[in-house]
């Protein structure tokens, strides 16, 4: 991997390890930042959400006191200049999911762009 794309993954995954915070999470301001205009998640319920629906679920009060999320396996690897794909394993107090995010470089940094989740049991 050449040293812009060891970059370009590295700051995705911080991207994506600050909106596991639950601190980041309970803050609209630092979500906005972190997340994409024309972001969507099909999350591991099968639910689908878009910038307002994940703010209203995070800027309700209750994440700040959510445990960290538990997270394993991560690599990330570079799609295209300014595309990153992030695959890891998550454990969200007993919720089990494998996760995948897709990260672009905007104007403002990088911002996640795509989410999935899908249950493990």
């Amino acid at each position: 991997m050449t040293d812009e794309n060891e970059r370009a993954v590295r700051a995705a995954i911080d991207g994506e390890m600050r909106l596991l915070d639950p601190d980041v999470r309970a803050s609209p301001a630092r979500v906005l930042e972190l997340l994409d205009p024309d972001f969507t998640e099909i999350g591991a319920s099968g639910r689908r959400w878009d910038v307002e629906t994940v703010l209203a679920v995070t800027s309700g009060g209750s994440v700040s006191q959510e445990s960290p999320v538990e997270v394993g396996e991560m690599s990330g690897v570079v799609l295209a200049p300014g595309v990153v794909h992030l695959t890891y394993f998550a454990d969200n107090q007993g919720r089990r999911a494998w996760r995948s995010s897709l990260w672009r470089l905007t104007e403002t940094g990088w911002r996640m762009y795509f989410h999935q989740g899908t249950s493990a049991g």
